[in-house]
């Protein structure tokens, strides 16, 4: 196939194509007509041969193809939007690009609200796609250009991915107020004694509290596990399950709900970073420097003062009027 046959437009039809599933959502979202949407599909169709998405009693489904072409149509036309949009004189109130964001759901309460409120604020137009995905997954995005920046702590890569530090954070143990060990001595035989519900999706989770009790020949006693953050609240609230998570999740909890303890955890190398990560290919680009300090600048907030850094006493209880909300990860 010869590229200066192909209507390089009809990309940005099948991408609202493939992302709405739907001929009339996806001609409004690009500004097209139904009938010049349908077109649009019939040349496509044409030009792939293939159907790319085809009816069902559920609505239009991608085929297999289509399911192919979804990350990369997408990734087509990010590089193509970085090519048509200089970076000399770069405006964020004009900025129109969208930005992809690597954040687990944990992460994303943790940041999202503050850089969401910086982006609404000092460029309006930009969009913004969050997406998570694992370790491996991350760094993979970033060194395929799929994703612009990751939000992680202890990622394994090699030199083309660049980190800047942004948060200080430990893992601690959190439990209702009424449990029995909210209060006396907490070393790693209480902690042991203890039934755990655990986030199986969590790599702090993991790599913070199972690894480490393995090194030690230790293995905590997981009652429930569950594969977010969400429940986690709750579940804690209606039993004597205890669950460890990082601070800055313990200190959200503080805020939206009361009758829950935290005590530090009786582990070696508890402490860790939240990093942004990025491929050195956007290093020199203005825009992505822009974002950069955007996110960074967004997390500042939430810097402990000095008098905060220090590890809290025994079994202090997190406090708020306001009703629980359950946190995500």
């Amino acid at each position: 196939m010869r590229l200066r046959t192909v209507d390089l437009n009809l990309l940005v039809a099948l991408d609202a194509l493939l992302e709405e599933r739907h001929v009339s959502r996806a001609a409004l979202r690009v500004g097209l007509s139904q009938p010049a949407m349908s077109n649009a599909l019939a040349r496509l169709r044409a030009t792939f041969g293939d159907a790319l998405l085809v009816r069902t009693p559920h609505g239009m489904e991608p085929t297999a193809r289509g399911l192919e072409l979804v990350g990369e149509v997408r990734q087509v036309l990010r590089q193509v939007e970085r090519v048509l949009t200089p970076d000399t004189g770069f405006e964020p109130s004009r900025c129109e690009q969208r930005f992809v964001l690597r954040m687990s759901d944990l992460l994303s309460l943790l940041f999202l609200p503050g850089i969401a409120e910086a982006v609404s604020r000092e460029a309006p137009l930009v969009a913004l796609e969050v997406v998570h995905l694992s370790p491996a997954q991350t760094v993979d995005a970033l060194e395929a250009d799929s994703c612009d920046l990751a939000i992680s702590m202890g990622l394994a890569h090699g030199g083309s991915i660049l980190r800047q530090p942004l948060l200080p954070d430990r893992m601690i143990c959190v439990m209702r107020e009424g449990h029995s060990a909210a209060r006396g001595h907490f070393d790693l035989q209480r902690l042991l004694g203890l039934r755990h519900l655990r986030v199986s999706i969590s790599p702090v989770d993991s790599r913070f509290v199972d690894d480490a009790l393995g090194r030690l020949g230790h293995r905590r006693q997981v009652a429930v596990n569950v594969p977010h953050w969400l429940v986690v609240p709750e579940v804690l609230r209606a039993t004597d399950l205890v669950a460890v998570m990082p601070e800055r999740l313990a200190e959200v909890l503080a805020r939206t709900a009361d009758g829950f303890v935290r005590r530090s955890l009786p582990l070696p190398e508890a402490e860790f970073e939240w990093a942004l990560y990025w491929h050195r290919r956007h290093d020199g680009s203005v825009q992505h420097a822009w974002l950069r300090e955007l996110v960074a600048g967004s997390t500042r907030g939430r810097q402990p003062e000095a008098s905060r850094v220090r590890a809290p006493p025994p079994g202090p209880v997190l406090r708020s009027a306001r009703p629980l909300r359950g946190p995500g990860s």
